[in-house]
């Protein structure tokens, strides 16, 4: 387990000399988990499935049961195409201060066990247990921590053991649900090196696609792939790849990731908007703030979830990964606009609309996946980034605007109330009727 050609000695305790031993927690359809254990008799064993819009036959498939995995329904298919496919899946709204409620306890569990737990999102984590001795071996641990999440919350989860943040995430995807799976640095060439490179956690399929028109189909393939000719085609992270596919990480278990593991703004409107221009123009506007605030912090983020209410109260929730981490404000209002048009029909009213940037992950620690063409963009667009968030800083938020962020209504004075962030910009903000909140 050591990250040198020879294999790390391993005592009788399971524990290397040298080197580390990292968890990967990852709840098993954890939305519908969750629901199965509140109401068994109601749901328990049933083809599930959470979405929007359950009345309307509407929007996407949040997440599904296995059962309703086994039918051939999955996660971001339309709803009226998963019941095409399983006639008797049972819809369900999402329930996210339950589900928070059950990450908080499965974590809490987690945290049992070592204090180095690093959230990724609201259902899965990383665990450092290489202090932990005292409660057993590595995989002992994992056992434990599996019955009790089972037995006190009556959730499924599988879980890697490995020695780094890589293997282990592999590891837990190996087999689910109710899986444990060790794999060690000696098991990556049996294990992996087979497999196309689309399986390694961190290559996309651009990325993937890319690789076999460079010849390299397999990780065995890019494990011994040369590294001026990836650092040639995907810059520096062809270095980060071959280290990959022979299984290297040195990233460390960080558990201060929970404390910046979102940021977003949520804004109620003056009035109703119905048109698609006006409320795209939110948007903007919010994409605009949320990614100042998260270049701020040096963080790209892998996800954008949208947020609308309607006039009735009645508020969902639309997330989706992006193609590749992103700090670009481009990338969040793209995505945002994709999430809130699948669910929104022309004309319908809007109360209130938010956009929260998840799953973030500090710039340095990433593995950007770019396809050729992004990548011979990316560092003009950071660059200029940098320049516009300059100017900003020194001479306010409106010193440069895009066209598309203006517009004589109060949504376009987001930016001043959230970044600059003055009482009077605030109360300016609620004379207009604009209320604004703040979800980092």
């Amino acid at each position: 387990m050591s990250d040198g050609t020879q294999e790390t000695r391993m005592p009788a305790n399971g524990y290397p000399l040298n080197g580390r031993v990292i968890l990967h927690i990852d709840m098993n359809a954890f939305y519908c988990s969750v629901h199965e254990a509140v109401e068994p008799e109601k749901y328990g064993g049933k083809a599930l499935a959470v979405a929007g819009s359950v009345e309307l036959r509407k929007g996407i498939i949040v997440t599904c049961s296995y059962v309703a995995r086994a039918r051939g329904v999955k996660t971001g298919m339309l709803v009226r195409e998963a019941l095409k496919l399983c006639p008797n899946l049972i819809l369900i709204r999402p329930d996210f201060d339950l589900y928070r409620q059950f990450s908080r306890r499965f974590m809490k569990i987690a945290y049992d066990y070592s204090p180095l737990v690093e959230t990724m999102s609201i259902d899965e984590c990383y665990v450092d247990i290489t202090g932990s001795k005292s409660f057993g071996t590595p995989l002992h641990i994992a056992q434990t921590i599996q019955s009790r999440i089972r037995e006190e919350l009556s959730l499924p989860c599988s879980i890697g053991v490995a020695p780094n943040k890589l293997l282990a995430k592999m590891a837990s995807d190996m087999k689910k649900p109710n899986g444990i799976s060790v794999l060690r640095k000696r098991d990556v060439p049996g294990v992996l090196w087979p497999h196309p490179c689309a399986l390694l956690f961190g290559i996309g399929k651009k990325t993937a696609d890319k690789l076999k028109r460079l010849q390299i189909h397999t990780l065995g393939q890019l494990a011994h792939a040369d590294e001026r000719l990836l650092t040639n085609h995907f810059g520096v992270m062809g270095a980060w790849l071959k280290r990959a596919a022979n299984g290297e990480d040195d990233a460390p278990v960080n558990p201060e990731r929970e404390q910046s593991k979102s940021i977003g703004h949520t804004t109620t409107l003056p009035v109703n908007y119905t048109q698609r221009a006006d409320l795209h123009r939110v948007f903007l506007n919010l994409a605009d703030q949320v990614g100042r605030r998260l270049r701020k912090q040096e963080l790209l983020a892998h996800t954008v979830q949208v947020t609308i209410r309607d006039p009735d109260m009645k508020t969902i929730t639309r997330a989706a990964k992006l193609t590749e981490p992103s700090e670009s404000a481009d990338d969040f209002y793209r995505m945002a606009c994709k999430l809130f048009d699948a669910y929104w029909k022309e004309g319908d009213p809007v109360r209130l609309v938010g956009l929260t940037l998840q799953n973030l992950t500090s710039r340095q620690e990433s593995a950007v996946q770019l396809d050729l063409f992004s990548y011979q963009k990316q560092p003009v667009k950071e660059k200029l980034n940098r320049t516009l968030d300059k100017l900003r800083d020194k001479y306010g938020e409106s010193a440069v605007l895009t066209a598309g962020m203006l517009g004589d209504d109060p949504s376009t004075l987001i930016r001043n109330a959230k970044v600059r962030g003055t009482s009077l910009q605030m109360d300016h903000l609620r004379l207009k009727g604009l209320e604004v909140e703040d979800d980092s």
